[in-house]
């Protein structure tokens, strides 16, 4: 006897239930607002997934694209070749990185660019003679992807339950604790290759750093020889008020990923820009071949997408517009703490947390935010928002209300 199996849709989609085919099908956007399927319409609270800067419904950059596709849509850029467009937004982003003499990778991702800063960690190491520097240090409540070593190295056990063996040489101290980083480097001083942090931790709900921690992180580093990542996919790109995370806090790491606010989400691209330490060991032998890269490292019409966001970025103001929303959306999410109806608020510049109270369910709250046209995502007692530089006083107000009308 044959077991019934319902009818699932042919997308199996990410960080979602297999079996449940509820969604909101969403079709059009523009500015700081997206509309689904049934006409109903949204404020986009979360900037997509932590990565429209610019809002949507920019023309240029299709019309750029579209542009590049006709004449070449992409070549790869393994030895010998490369694009044009590879190499221009290389330099536009080593131009804008406060990381001295850098070079950058290009990726797809903010997962292969997380992968890509580990590896290129070690394999500096060992080409300059350091090959048992292999541990990568990392922080609880880290994200760093969703590959297998981004996902070893993030602090969040429920994103790794299930997925069998994860990488070696991995080390998750708690996040904030000096003394658990320092215990670190003293026992293990010698073998570390890296720490990898965010500068603001994002997707495990929007933690900013205790002072002076990441000049703590810097201080240590030096000190015993490691390289210090920064994951700066959500922070990058004028989300804290600066071009990255390392601007605001005035640490310069070695070794920095981006994705997400590189393109606003127009298009795929991220990549890791890489220090003149790392550079020192890439460098050293002359006959060095890099085996590392993918097949759309350098991807030409991606490239033009980015380098058109980041125009739109600078000509407009964007970072300064980003500043201003966030601190009267900070504003706002502090004042329903103060009345009682919401534990606490917590971010910087254009990303922002509200903890709820005890006993309320965050799944709960997003729903009702949807019914009054506003997007969140929810964590374990987290409610978080990345909106648009672009969102108006009036929609941030209206945030602000629904989730007050929610939570009360």
């Amino acid at each position: 006897m044959s077991q019934f199996t319902p009818h699932h849709p042919a997308l199996l989609r990410p960080y979602s239930k297999p079996a449940n085919p509820d969604v909101i099908r969403i079709v059009r956007g523009k500015d700081a607002l997206v509309f689904d399927d049934q006409g109903n319409q949204y404020i986009d609270g979360m900037g997509a997934l932590w990565y429209c800067n610019i809002g949507h419904g920019r023309p240029e950059i299709g019309d750029a694209v579209a542009k590049q596709m006709s004449t070449l849509a992409n070549y790869h850029c393994f030895e010998p070749f490369t694009s044009e467009p590879a190499e221009q937004l290389a330099e536009r982003i080593k131009a804008l990185a406060p990381v001295d003499n850098a070079r950058v990778f290009l990726t797809s991702s903010g997962s292969e660019a997380v992968d890509s800063a580990m590896k290129l960690a070690r394999i500096s190491h060992v080409q300059a003679g350091r090959p048992e520097r292999t541990l990568i240090v990392s922080r609880s409540r880290g994200y760093h992807g969703v590959t297998y070593g981004g996902l070893s190295a993030q602090g969040l056990p429920l994103n790794q339950a299930g997925f069998g063996p994860l990488l070696t040489d991995i080390i998750n101290v708690p996040a904030d604790d000096d003394e658990a980083m320092a215990t670190v480097f003293v026992e293990h001083g010698e073998q570390i290759a890296a720490v990898i942090t965010e500068p603001v931790q994002g997707a495990g709900g929007v933690y900013p750093p205790t002072d002076g921690y990441l000049a703590t992180l810097r201080r240590l580093c030096d000190k015993h020889g490691a390289f210090l990542i920064f994951d700066e996919v959500i922070c990058g790109f004028g989300r804290l008020g600066r071009w990255f995370g390392a601007d605001y806090f005035g640490v310069r790491p070695d070794l920095m990923t981006f994705a997400k606010g590189v393109s606003s989400g127009y298009i795929p691209m991220g990549g890791v820009v890489v220090g003149a330490k790392v550079l020192a060991g890439l460098e050293a032998d002359p006959g060095f071949l890099l085996r590392h890269g993918h097949t759309y490292s350098g991807h030409a019409a991606a490239s033009v997408g980015a380098m058109v966001n980041i125009d739109i970025i600078d000509n407009e103001e964007m970072i300064a517009r980003g500043a201003a929303m966030g601190a009267r959306l900070g504003a706002g999410l502090r004042s329903l703490a103060d009345d009682n109806i919401a534990s606490h608020a917590r971010g910087v510049g254009a990303v922002w947390a509200i903890g709820l109270n005890d006993g309320v369910d965050s799944i709960d709250i997003r729903n009702k935010l949807y019914a009054r046209g506003v997007i969140s995502r929810a964590l374990p007692g987290t409610m978080t928002f990345c909106p648009p530089f672009v969102t108006t006083d009036a929609q941030v107000d209206h945030i602000i209300d629904a989730l007050a009308d929610s939570l009360k």
